[in-house]
Protein backbone atom coordinates (compact mmCIF):
# COMPACT_ATOMS: atom_id res chain seq x y z
CA UNK A 1 0.00 0.00 0.00
CA UNK A 2 1.19 3.65 -0.99
CA UNK A 3 0.72 6.45 1.65
CA UNK A 4 -1.78 8.64 0.02
CA UNK A 5 -0.75 11.61 2.00
CA UNK A 6 3.13 11.16 1.19
CA UNK A 7 4.88 13.23 -1.45
CA UNK A 8 4.12 13.60 -5.29
CA UNK A 9 7.52 12.53 -5.92
CA UNK A 10 6.63 9.03 -3.50
CA UNK A 11 2.81 9.09 -5.25
CA UNK A 12 4.74 9.21 -9.12
CA UNK A 13 6.92 6.73 -8.25
CA UNK A 14 4.18 4.27 -6.93
CA UNK A 15 2.14 4.85 -10.09
CA UNK A 16 4.85 4.57 -12.11
CA UNK A 17 5.50 1.05 -10.43
CA UNK A 18 1.07 -0.31 -10.33
CA UNK A 19 1.33 0.90 -14.66
CA UNK A 20 2.94 -2.13 -16.04
CA UNK A 21 0.93 -4.72 -13.35
CA UNK A 22 -2.12 -3.71 -14.39
CA UNK A 23 -1.38 -3.82 -18.23
CA UNK A 24 0.17 -7.59 -17.42
CA UNK A 25 -3.25 -8.00 -15.71
CA UNK A 26 -5.80 -6.33 -17.77
CA UNK A 27 -3.87 -8.18 -20.66
CA UNK A 28 -4.66 -11.64 -19.18
CA UNK A 29 -8.19 -11.24 -18.37
CA UNK A 30 -11.17 -13.74 -20.06
CA UNK A 31 -13.98 -12.17 -21.31
CA UNK A 32 -15.44 -8.93 -22.06
CA UNK A 33 -12.84 -8.75 -24.32
CA UNK A 34 -14.08 -5.60 -26.40
CA UNK A 35 -13.96 -3.30 -22.62
CA UNK A 36 -11.06 -4.68 -21.75
CA UNK A 37 -9.20 -3.77 -25.05
CA UNK A 38 -10.43 -0.23 -24.53
CA UNK A 39 -9.20 -0.31 -20.85
CA UNK A 40 -5.85 -1.37 -22.24
CA UNK A 41 -5.36 1.30 -24.84
CA UNK A 42 -6.34 3.88 -21.87
CA UNK A 43 -3.64 2.41 -19.46
CA UNK A 44 -1.05 2.72 -22.37
CA UNK A 45 -1.17 6.50 -22.00
CA UNK A 46 -1.09 6.46 -18.66
CA UNK A 47 2.97 6.26 -18.43
CA UNK A 48 3.22 9.47 -20.93
CA UNK A 49 0.94 11.30 -19.05
CA UNK A 50 2.81 10.40 -15.89
CA UNK A 51 5.92 11.83 -18.02
CA UNK A 52 3.70 15.09 -18.62
CA UNK A 53 3.29 16.10 -15.35
CA UNK A 54 6.17 14.67 -13.64
CA UNK A 55 7.98 17.12 -15.80
CA UNK A 56 6.38 20.31 -15.10
CA UNK A 57 7.66 23.14 -13.11
CA UNK A 58 5.17 23.03 -10.55
CA UNK A 59 5.03 19.17 -9.93
CA UNK A 60 6.41 19.46 -6.59
CA UNK A 61 4.71 22.47 -5.27
CA UNK A 62 0.64 21.87 -5.80
CA UNK A 63 -1.65 19.97 -4.16
CA UNK A 64 -3.91 19.60 -7.47
CA UNK A 65 -0.66 17.84 -8.77
CA UNK A 66 -0.58 15.35 -5.90
CA UNK A 67 -4.39 14.77 -5.88
CA UNK A 68 -4.45 13.53 -9.61
CA UNK A 69 -1.49 11.12 -9.05
CA UNK A 70 -4.02 9.87 -5.50
CA UNK A 71 -6.40 9.69 -8.34
CA UNK A 72 -4.52 7.75 -10.99
CA UNK A 73 -3.14 5.45 -8.02
CA UNK A 74 -6.78 4.41 -6.95
CA UNK A 75 -7.84 3.67 -10.48
CA UNK A 76 -4.73 1.70 -11.59
CA UNK A 77 -5.25 -0.21 -8.23
CA UNK A 78 -9.16 -1.13 -9.08
CA UNK A 79 -7.71 -2.07 -12.81
CA UNK A 80 -5.94 -4.82 -11.02
CA UNK A 81 -8.35 -5.72 -8.63
CA UNK A 82 -10.91 -6.12 -11.73
CA UNK A 83 -8.75 -8.03 -13.86
CA UNK A 84 -7.57 -10.36 -11.02
CA UNK A 85 -11.74 -11.14 -11.00
CA UNK A 86 -11.67 -11.48 -14.92
CA UNK A 87 -8.69 -14.06 -14.70
CA UNK A 88 -8.47 -18.03 -15.63
CA UNK A 89 -7.82 -18.67 -12.20
CA UNK A 90 -11.14 -17.12 -10.61
CA UNK A 91 -13.64 -18.87 -12.83
CA UNK A 92 -16.33 -18.53 -12.70
CA UNK A 93 -16.69 -14.81 -12.22
CA UNK A 94 -17.58 -13.84 -8.62
CA UNK A 95 -19.62 -11.08 -10.09
CA UNK A 96 -23.02 -11.60 -11.91
CA UNK A 97 -22.19 -10.75 -15.64
CA UNK A 98 -24.30 -7.05 -15.25
CA UNK A 99 -22.38 -6.34 -12.60
CA UNK A 100 -19.22 -6.97 -14.08
CA UNK A 101 -20.23 -4.32 -17.22
CA UNK A 102 -20.95 -1.71 -15.04
CA UNK A 103 -17.96 -1.85 -13.48
CA UNK A 104 -15.84 -2.24 -16.38
CA UNK A 105 -17.34 0.55 -17.94
CA UNK A 106 -17.00 2.35 -14.33
CA UNK A 107 -13.23 1.45 -14.56
CA UNK A 108 -12.94 3.32 -18.05
CA UNK A 109 -14.73 6.21 -17.19
CA UNK A 110 -12.38 6.96 -14.19
CA UNK A 111 -9.01 5.98 -16.74
CA UNK A 112 -10.79 8.82 -19.36
CA UNK A 113 -11.03 11.40 -16.37
CA UNK A 114 -7.33 10.86 -14.94
CA UNK A 115 -6.38 11.23 -18.56
CA UNK A 116 -8.34 14.47 -19.34
CA UNK A 117 -7.47 15.59 -15.90
CA UNK A 118 -3.98 15.29 -15.88
CA UNK A 119 -4.10 16.67 -19.99
CA UNK A 120 -5.90 19.73 -18.72
CA UNK A 121 -3.14 20.06 -15.61
CA UNK A 122 -0.44 20.41 -17.90
CA UNK A 123 -1.54 21.80 -20.98
CA UNK A 124 -4.08 24.45 -20.35
CA UNK A 125 -1.87 26.65 -17.37
CA UNK A 126 -4.43 25.16 -14.77
CA UNK A 127 -1.50 24.06 -12.48
CA UNK A 128 0.83 27.24 -12.82
CA UNK A 129 -2.15 29.55 -12.36
CA UNK A 130 -3.20 27.56 -8.76
CA UNK A 131 0.46 27.41 -7.82
CA UNK A 132 1.74 30.47 -5.16
CA UNK A 133 5.42 30.84 -6.12
CA UNK A 134 7.31 31.18 -2.98
CA UNK A 135 9.19 34.07 -3.70
CA UNK A 136 6.13 35.80 -4.96
CA UNK A 137 4.33 34.87 -1.79
CA UNK A 138 7.14 35.87 0.38
CA UNK A 139 7.26 39.42 -1.35
CA UNK A 140 3.49 39.97 -0.29
CA UNK A 141 2.94 41.07 -4.28
CA UNK A 142 0.11 38.79 -4.48
CA UNK A 143 -2.52 38.32 -2.07
CA UNK A 144 -2.91 34.37 -0.12
CA UNK A 145 -7.35 35.17 -0.67
CA UNK A 146 -6.07 35.11 -4.47
CA UNK A 147 -3.97 32.55 -4.95
CA UNK A 148 -6.83 30.64 -2.88
CA UNK A 149 -9.53 31.53 -5.52
CA UNK A 150 -7.06 30.29 -8.25
CA UNK A 151 -6.70 27.40 -6.85
CA UNK A 152 -10.24 26.99 -6.22
CA UNK A 153 -11.33 27.99 -10.16
CA UNK A 154 -9.21 25.25 -11.07
CA UNK A 155 -11.04 22.62 -9.25
CA UNK A 156 -14.16 23.53 -11.08
CA UNK A 157 -12.54 21.65 -14.34
CA UNK A 158 -10.78 18.71 -12.72
CA UNK A 159 -12.26 14.99 -10.97
CA UNK A 160 -15.50 13.64 -10.70
CA UNK A 161 -18.70 15.35 -9.35
CA UNK A 162 -18.11 15.70 -5.87
CA UNK A 163 -14.58 17.26 -6.61
CA UNK A 164 -16.58 19.83 -8.32
CA UNK A 165 -19.74 20.21 -5.75
CA UNK A 166 -16.99 20.97 -3.05
CA UNK A 167 -14.82 23.75 -5.45
CA UNK A 168 -18.21 25.04 -5.91
CA UNK A 169 -19.02 25.52 -1.99
CA UNK A 170 -15.36 26.92 -1.87
CA UNK A 171 -15.60 29.18 -4.63
CA UNK A 172 -19.45 30.16 -3.23
CA UNK A 173 -17.97 31.36 0.07
CA UNK A 174 -14.97 32.89 -1.28
CA UNK A 175 -17.13 35.31 -3.42
CA UNK A 176 -19.55 36.16 -0.58
CA UNK A 177 -16.22 37.17 1.69
CA UNK A 178 -13.90 38.51 -1.11
CA UNK A 179 -15.80 38.65 -4.46
CA UNK A 180 -12.48 41.35 -6.24
CA UNK A 181 -10.01 38.95 -5.74
CA UNK A 182 -11.86 36.25 -7.26
CA UNK A 183 -12.70 38.49 -10.16
CA UNK A 184 -9.36 39.51 -10.76
CA UNK A 185 -8.21 36.00 -11.36
CA UNK A 186 -11.51 34.93 -13.11
CA UNK A 187 -9.82 34.00 -16.69
CA UNK A 188 -12.08 32.88 -19.79
CA UNK A 189 -10.91 29.06 -19.35
CA UNK A 190 -12.55 29.31 -15.62
CA UNK A 191 -15.62 31.29 -16.91
CA UNK A 192 -16.11 28.30 -19.76
CA UNK A 193 -15.42 25.89 -16.57
CA UNK A 194 -18.32 27.17 -14.70
CA UNK A 195 -20.57 27.52 -17.39
CA UNK A 196 -20.24 23.88 -18.37
CA UNK A 197 -21.34 23.05 -14.60
CA UNK A 198 -24.81 24.69 -15.98
CA UNK A 199 -25.14 21.59 -17.71
CA UNK A 200 -24.22 19.14 -14.87
CA UNK A 201 -26.22 16.16 -14.11
CA UNK A 202 -26.31 16.66 -10.51
CA UNK A 203 -29.05 19.24 -9.51
CA UNK A 204 -26.60 20.41 -6.16
CA UNK A 205 -24.22 21.39 -8.44
CA UNK A 206 -26.40 22.91 -11.41
CA UNK A 207 -27.95 25.43 -8.98
CA UNK A 208 -24.43 26.49 -7.38
CA UNK A 209 -22.84 27.17 -10.73
CA UNK A 210 -26.01 29.46 -11.83
CA UNK A 211 -25.68 30.66 -8.61
CA UNK A 212 -21.88 31.86 -8.90
CA UNK A 213 -23.14 32.85 -12.84
CA UNK A 214 -25.32 35.48 -10.69
CA UNK A 215 -23.18 36.70 -9.14
CA UNK A 216 -20.67 37.53 -11.85
CA UNK A 217 -23.35 38.85 -13.54
CA UNK A 218 -24.34 41.01 -11.13
CA UNK A 219 -20.72 42.30 -10.79
CA UNK A 220 -20.64 43.59 -14.61
CA UNK A 221 -17.20 42.54 -14.80
CA UNK A 222 -17.73 39.40 -17.11
CA UNK A 223 -20.65 39.38 -18.94
CA UNK A 224 -19.19 39.44 -22.71
CA UNK A 225 -16.87 36.34 -21.25
CA UNK A 226 -20.29 34.51 -20.00
CA UNK A 227 -21.79 35.42 -23.46
CA UNK A 228 -19.30 34.00 -25.53
CA UNK A 229 -19.06 30.45 -23.84
CA UNK A 230 -22.90 30.19 -24.35
CA UNK A 231 -24.55 31.17 -20.99
CA UNK A 232 -27.71 32.15 -22.29
CA UNK A 233 -28.72 29.07 -23.85
CA UNK A 234 -27.47 27.33 -20.44
CA UNK A 235 -29.61 29.97 -18.44
CA UNK A 236 -32.99 29.56 -20.70
CA UNK A 237 -32.60 25.75 -20.05
CA UNK A 238 -32.31 25.95 -16.38
CA UNK A 239 -35.62 28.59 -16.54
CA UNK A 240 -37.17 26.04 -18.33
CA UNK A 241 -36.24 23.00 -16.16
CA UNK A 242 -34.22 23.98 -13.10
CA UNK A 243 -35.11 24.01 -9.27
CA UNK A 244 -36.52 27.08 -7.84
CA UNK A 245 -33.83 28.66 -6.71
CA UNK A 246 -32.34 27.50 -10.06
CA UNK A 247 -34.79 29.22 -12.03
CA UNK A 248 -34.46 32.23 -9.94
CA UNK A 249 -30.80 32.73 -10.29
CA UNK A 250 -30.93 32.28 -14.10
CA UNK A 251 -33.97 34.92 -14.48
CA UNK A 252 -32.31 37.45 -12.56
CA UNK A 253 -29.20 36.73 -14.62
CA UNK A 254 -30.78 36.88 -18.11
CA UNK A 255 -32.34 40.20 -16.78
CA UNK A 256 -29.23 41.34 -16.34
CA UNK A 257 -27.80 39.84 -19.47
CA UNK A 258 -30.74 41.56 -21.53
CA UNK A 259 -29.94 45.31 -21.11
CA UNK A 260 -27.08 44.10 -24.12
CA UNK A 261 -29.32 44.94 -27.26
CA UNK A 262 -26.90 42.10 -29.20
CA UNK A 263 -27.66 39.52 -25.68
CA UNK A 264 -31.34 40.48 -25.84
CA UNK A 265 -31.37 39.25 -30.03
CA UNK A 266 -29.71 36.05 -28.65
CA UNK A 267 -31.97 35.09 -25.51
CA UNK A 268 -34.76 35.70 -28.10
CA UNK A 269 -33.16 33.69 -30.68
CA UNK A 270 -32.60 30.75 -28.30
CA UNK A 271 -36.14 30.23 -27.27
CA UNK A 272 -36.09 32.46 -24.25
CA UNK A 273 -39.10 34.37 -24.66
CA UNK A 274 -41.82 31.81 -23.79
CA UNK A 275 -39.95 30.47 -20.54
CA UNK A 276 -40.30 34.25 -19.76
CA UNK A 277 -43.48 34.67 -20.30
CA UNK A 278 -44.47 31.23 -18.53
CA UNK A 279 -42.10 32.28 -15.06
CA UNK A 280 -44.54 35.97 -15.10
CA UNK A 281 -47.54 33.85 -14.93
CA UNK A 282 -46.14 31.49 -12.10
CA UNK A 283 -43.29 32.46 -10.92
CA UNK A 284 -42.69 34.02 -7.13
CA UNK A 285 -42.45 37.62 -6.61
CA UNK A 286 -38.26 37.51 -7.59
CA UNK A 287 -38.81 35.66 -10.45
CA UNK A 288 -41.69 37.30 -11.84
CA UNK A 289 -40.50 40.25 -11.48
CA UNK A 290 -36.77 39.91 -13.18
CA UNK A 291 -38.61 37.69 -16.06
CA UNK A 292 -40.36 40.99 -16.32
CA UNK A 293 -37.85 42.99 -16.72
CA UNK A 294 -36.12 41.35 -19.09
CA UNK A 295 -39.36 40.95 -21.47
CA UNK A 296 -39.41 44.84 -21.43
CA UNK A 297 -35.54 44.52 -22.13
CA UNK A 298 -36.33 42.34 -25.20
CA UNK A 299 -39.25 44.84 -26.19
CA UNK A 300 -36.97 47.50 -26.26
CA UNK A 301 -35.03 46.09 -29.63
CA UNK A 302 -37.37 46.91 -32.69
CA UNK A 303 -37.45 43.86 -34.37
CA UNK A 304 -38.18 42.08 -31.47
CA UNK A 305 -41.58 43.36 -30.90
CA UNK A 306 -43.40 40.75 -33.34
CA UNK A 307 -41.61 37.85 -31.91
CA UNK A 308 -43.05 38.96 -28.49
CA UNK A 309 -46.32 39.71 -29.55
CA UNK A 310 -46.25 36.13 -31.15
CA UNK A 311 -45.59 34.49 -27.99
CA UNK A 312 -48.45 36.00 -26.16
CA UNK A 313 -46.36 38.58 -23.97
CA UNK A 314 -49.20 41.32 -24.29
CA UNK A 315 -51.51 39.44 -22.39
CA UNK A 316 -48.84 38.57 -20.25
CA UNK A 317 -48.05 41.75 -19.50
CA UNK A 318 -51.69 43.09 -18.97
CA UNK A 319 -52.07 39.94 -16.56
CA UNK A 320 -49.07 41.72 -14.43
CA UNK A 321 -50.76 44.53 -14.74
CA UNK A 322 -53.90 43.30 -12.89
CA UNK A 323 -52.13 40.52 -10.74
CA UNK A 324 -49.09 41.07 -10.62
CA UNK A 325 -46.73 40.20 -7.08
CA UNK A 326 -45.30 43.11 -6.60
CA UNK A 327 -45.08 46.99 -7.70
CA UNK A 328 -41.84 46.37 -9.35
CA UNK A 329 -43.40 43.52 -11.82
CA UNK A 330 -46.29 46.46 -12.77
CA UNK A 331 -43.80 48.99 -13.65
CA UNK A 332 -41.91 46.54 -15.99
CA UNK A 333 -45.05 45.43 -17.54
CA UNK A 334 -46.44 49.11 -18.33
CA UNK A 335 -42.87 49.62 -19.85
CA UNK A 336 -42.67 46.59 -21.55
CA UNK A 337 -46.72 47.75 -23.15
CA UNK A 338 -44.81 51.15 -23.76
CA UNK A 339 -41.98 49.88 -25.87
CA UNK A 340 -44.68 47.43 -27.96
CA UNK A 341 -47.09 50.38 -28.81
CA UNK A 342 -43.81 53.09 -29.62
CA UNK A 343 -44.67 52.23 -33.53
CA UNK A 344 -46.45 49.61 -34.44
CA UNK A 345 -50.24 49.75 -35.17
CA UNK A 346 -50.90 46.15 -35.30
CA UNK A 347 -49.62 46.33 -31.91
CA UNK A 348 -51.55 48.94 -30.76
CA UNK A 349 -54.59 47.50 -31.53
CA UNK A 350 -53.92 43.98 -29.98
CA UNK A 351 -53.00 45.81 -26.74
CA UNK A 352 -56.33 47.69 -27.02
CA UNK A 353 -58.40 44.59 -27.83
CA UNK A 354 -56.92 42.56 -25.15
CA UNK A 355 -58.19 45.07 -22.27
CA UNK A 356 -55.08 47.21 -22.00
CA UNK A 357 -56.22 50.49 -21.63
CA UNK A 358 -58.24 49.80 -18.55
CA UNK A 359 -55.49 47.64 -16.94
CA UNK A 360 -53.17 50.76 -17.63
CA UNK A 361 -55.43 53.07 -16.15
CA UNK A 362 -55.95 50.99 -13.56
CA UNK A 363 -52.26 50.89 -12.51
CA UNK A 364 -52.43 54.99 -12.89
CA UNK A 365 -54.56 54.80 -9.38
CA UNK A 366 -51.78 54.37 -7.20
CA UNK A 367 -49.69 57.04 -5.11
CA UNK A 368 -47.03 57.55 -7.26
CA UNK A 369 -48.48 57.95 -11.25
CA UNK A 370 -45.75 56.14 -13.30
CA UNK A 371 -44.99 57.72 -16.27
CA UNK A 372 -44.79 54.49 -18.33
CA UNK A 373 -48.33 53.71 -17.61
CA UNK A 374 -49.26 57.25 -19.20
CA UNK A 375 -46.21 56.54 -21.58
CA UNK A 376 -48.34 53.83 -23.01
CA UNK A 377 -51.74 55.69 -23.05
CA UNK A 378 -50.05 58.12 -25.07
CA UNK A 379 -49.13 55.36 -27.92
CA UNK A 380 -53.00 54.18 -27.88
CA UNK A 381 -54.19 57.86 -28.54
CA UNK A 382 -55.48 57.24 -32.10
CA UNK A 383 -56.02 53.60 -32.50
CA UNK A 384 -58.90 54.16 -29.40
CA UNK A 385 -61.68 56.25 -30.10
CA UNK A 386 -61.58 59.25 -27.85
CA UNK A 387 -65.13 58.69 -26.20
CA UNK A 388 -64.16 54.90 -24.94
CA UNK A 389 -61.29 56.85 -22.98
CA UNK A 390 -63.71 59.24 -21.47
CA UNK A 391 -65.62 56.73 -20.87
CA UNK A 392 -62.82 54.77 -19.18
CA UNK A 393 -61.65 57.09 -16.92
CA UNK A 394 -58.73 58.73 -18.74
CA UNK A 395 -59.27 62.45 -17.78
CA UNK A 396 -59.03 62.16 -13.94
CA UNK A 397 -56.36 59.99 -14.41
CA UNK A 398 -54.48 62.52 -16.29
CA UNK A 399 -55.36 65.07 -13.86
CA UNK A 400 -53.83 63.22 -11.13
CA UNK A 401 -50.48 62.80 -12.95
CA UNK A 402 -50.42 66.40 -13.77
CA UNK A 403 -50.76 66.97 -10.42
CA UNK A 404 -49.02 64.49 -8.28
CA UNK A 405 -46.58 62.50 -10.73
CA UNK A 406 -42.94 62.61 -11.39
CA UNK A 407 -41.41 65.52 -13.65
CA UNK A 408 -40.89 63.08 -16.25
CA UNK A 409 -44.69 61.53 -16.00
CA UNK A 410 -46.34 65.29 -15.77
CA UNK A 411 -44.17 65.94 -19.31
CA UNK A 412 -45.99 62.60 -21.12
CA UNK A 413 -49.42 63.55 -19.34
CA UNK A 414 -48.93 67.14 -21.10
CA UNK A 415 -48.30 65.55 -23.90
CA UNK A 416 -51.51 63.18 -24.02
CA UNK A 417 -53.60 66.85 -22.97
CA UNK A 418 -52.29 67.95 -26.90
CA UNK A 419 -53.17 64.61 -28.41
CA UNK A 420 -56.25 64.31 -26.87
CA UNK A 421 -57.58 68.06 -27.12
CA UNK A 422 -58.43 67.49 -30.96
CA UNK A 423 -61.75 69.28 -30.54
CA UNK A 424 -63.46 72.02 -28.71
CA UNK A 425 -65.71 69.75 -26.70
CA UNK A 426 -62.23 67.70 -25.85
CA UNK A 427 -60.90 71.10 -25.10
CA UNK A 428 -63.84 71.96 -22.67
CA UNK A 429 -63.56 68.79 -20.91
CA UNK A 430 -59.87 69.20 -20.36
CA UNK A 431 -60.46 72.48 -19.01
CA UNK A 432 -63.34 71.51 -16.61
CA UNK A 433 -61.46 69.20 -15.20
CA UNK A 434 -58.91 71.84 -14.20
CA UNK A 435 -56.24 71.29 -16.53
CA UNK A 436 -54.93 74.75 -16.77
CA UNK A 437 -53.96 75.63 -13.26
CA UNK A 438 -51.82 72.36 -13.49
CA UNK A 439 -50.61 73.50 -16.60
CA UNK A 440 -49.33 76.67 -15.68
CA UNK A 441 -47.90 75.18 -12.74
CA UNK A 442 -45.90 72.71 -14.76
CA UNK A 443 -43.70 76.17 -16.47
CA UNK A 444 -41.94 76.98 -13.05
CA UNK A 445 -40.11 73.46 -13.50
CA UNK A 446 -36.38 73.44 -13.82
CA UNK A 447 -36.98 71.04 -17.04
CA UNK A 448 -36.93 72.00 -20.28
CA UNK A 449 -39.00 69.88 -21.88
CA UNK A 450 -41.52 69.23 -19.23
CA UNK A 451 -42.05 73.09 -19.61
CA UNK A 452 -42.38 72.91 -23.60
CA UNK A 453 -44.83 70.25 -22.75
CA UNK A 454 -46.40 72.52 -21.09
CA UNK A 455 -47.41 75.50 -22.75
CA UNK A 456 -47.81 73.93 -25.96
CA UNK A 457 -50.60 71.94 -24.34
CA UNK A 458 -51.50 75.41 -22.85
CA UNK A 459 -51.27 76.67 -26.27
CA UNK A 460 -53.54 74.02 -27.77
CA UNK A 461 -56.05 74.16 -24.92
CA UNK A 462 -57.07 78.32 -25.08
CA UNK A 463 -58.52 77.94 -28.40
CA UNK A 464 -61.46 76.96 -26.31
CA UNK A 465 -62.86 80.34 -24.98
CA UNK A 466 -63.39 79.24 -21.10
CA UNK A 467 -59.52 77.59 -20.82
CA UNK A 468 -58.59 81.00 -22.12
CA UNK A 469 -60.48 82.68 -19.94
CA UNK A 470 -58.91 80.12 -16.46
CA UNK A 471 -55.54 81.21 -18.54
CA UNK A 472 -55.82 85.05 -17.48
CA UNK A 473 -57.39 84.53 -14.06
CA UNK A 474 -54.24 82.74 -13.45
CA UNK A 475 -52.08 85.09 -11.33
CA UNK A 476 -48.87 83.21 -12.66
CA UNK A 477 -49.53 82.34 -16.08
CA UNK A 478 -47.96 85.93 -17.25
CA UNK A 479 -44.35 85.76 -15.14
CA UNK A 480 -44.39 81.70 -16.02
CA UNK A 481 -45.03 82.68 -19.81
CA UNK A 482 -43.00 85.79 -19.91
CA UNK A 483 -39.87 83.81 -18.63
CA UNK A 484 -40.26 81.03 -21.79
CA UNK A 485 -39.63 84.16 -24.00
CA UNK A 486 -35.55 83.55 -23.90
CA UNK A 487 -34.34 84.12 -27.61
CA UNK A 488 -31.85 80.74 -27.30
CA UNK A 489 -31.95 78.70 -30.22
CA UNK A 490 -32.30 75.69 -27.73
CA UNK A 491 -35.56 77.21 -25.94
CA UNK A 492 -38.53 75.77 -28.27
CA UNK A 493 -41.82 76.60 -25.89
CA UNK A 494 -40.83 80.23 -26.85
CA UNK A 495 -43.23 79.66 -29.93
CA UNK A 496 -45.87 78.62 -27.87
CA UNK A 497 -44.99 81.05 -25.06
CA UNK A 498 -46.13 83.99 -27.36
CA UNK A 499 -49.17 82.11 -28.85
CA UNK A 500 -50.25 81.91 -25.06
CA UNK A 501 -49.29 85.88 -24.68
CA UNK A 502 -51.15 86.70 -27.40
CA UNK A 503 -54.53 84.87 -25.94
CA UNK A 504 -53.70 86.86 -23.14
CA UNK A 505 -53.33 90.16 -24.98
CA UNK A 506 -56.74 91.08 -24.68
CA UNK A 507 -57.10 92.01 -20.65
CA UNK A 508 -55.90 94.97 -19.84
CA UNK A 509 -54.18 93.75 -16.95
CA UNK A 510 -52.20 91.09 -18.47
CA UNK A 511 -50.91 93.71 -20.64
CA UNK A 512 -49.89 95.88 -18.17
CA UNK A 513 -48.46 92.55 -16.65
CA UNK A 514 -46.32 91.41 -19.28
CA UNK A 515 -44.93 94.98 -19.53
CA UNK A 516 -43.79 95.26 -16.23
CA UNK A 517 -41.80 91.75 -16.51
CA UNK A 518 -39.86 93.08 -19.49
CA UNK A 519 -41.76 91.47 -22.41
CA UNK A 520 -40.82 94.02 -24.85
CA UNK A 521 -37.38 93.92 -24.70
CA UNK A 522 -37.66 89.64 -25.38
CA UNK A 523 -40.42 90.37 -28.40
CA UNK A 524 -38.09 92.53 -29.95
CA UNK A 525 -35.11 90.03 -29.95
CA UNK A 526 -37.93 87.37 -31.34
CA UNK A 527 -39.42 89.11 -33.80
CA UNK A 528 -36.15 90.00 -34.95
CA UNK A 529 -35.49 85.33 -35.53
CA UNK A 530 -38.79 85.53 -36.85
CA UNK A 531 -40.58 83.59 -34.09
CA UNK A 532 -44.33 83.71 -35.25
CA UNK A 533 -46.83 85.88 -33.42
CA UNK A 534 -43.84 88.01 -31.72
CA UNK A 535 -44.47 90.58 -34.00
CA UNK A 536 -48.18 90.86 -33.61
CA UNK A 537 -47.72 90.50 -30.29
CA UNK A 538 -45.65 94.05 -29.62
CA UNK A 539 -47.87 96.21 -31.79
CA UNK A 540 -51.23 94.72 -29.01
CA UNK A 541 -48.95 96.13 -26.21
CA UNK A 542 -47.50 99.53 -28.03
CA UNK A 543 -51.36 100.44 -28.85
CA UNK A 544 -52.12 99.39 -25.65
CA UNK A 545 -49.35 101.70 -24.28
CA UNK A 546 -50.79 104.41 -26.73
CA UNK A 547 -54.38 104.42 -25.16
CA UNK A 548 -53.19 104.47 -21.97
CA UNK A 549 -51.45 107.37 -22.00
CA UNK A 550 -54.29 109.42 -23.81
CA UNK A 551 -56.37 108.12 -21.68
CA UNK A 552 -54.44 109.70 -18.98
CA UNK A 553 -54.13 113.22 -20.80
Amino acid sequence: MVDTTGSSATLLAHAQHLVPIALEKARSTTGFAARWSKIISKLERVPSCLSDLSTHPCFSKNALCREQLQSICKTLSDTIELAGCCSISAQPIPVGKLQMQSDLDALSGKLDLNLRDCALLVKTGVLGDATLPSAIARSGELEPARWNAQELLARLQLGHAEAKHQALDGLLDAMRDDEKNVLAVLGRSNVSSIVQLLAATSPKIKEKAVTIVSLLVESGSCEHLLVIEGVVPALIRITESGSLVGREKAVISLQRLSLCVDTARMIASHGGIHPLIEICAAGDSISQSAAACALKNLSAVPELRQALADEGVIRAMISMLDCGIVLGSKEHAAECLQNLTASNDNLRRSVVSDGGVKSLLSYLDGPSPPESAISALRNLIGSVSTDTLVSLGLLPHLIIVLKDGSISAQQTAASVVCKLANSVEMKRLLGEFGSVPLLVKMLETKSNTAREAAVQALATLITCQCNSRELKKDEKSVPNLVQLLDPSPLNSAKKYAVTCLLCLSSSKRCRKLMISYGVIGYLKKLSEMDVPGSKKLIGRLERGKLRSLFSRK
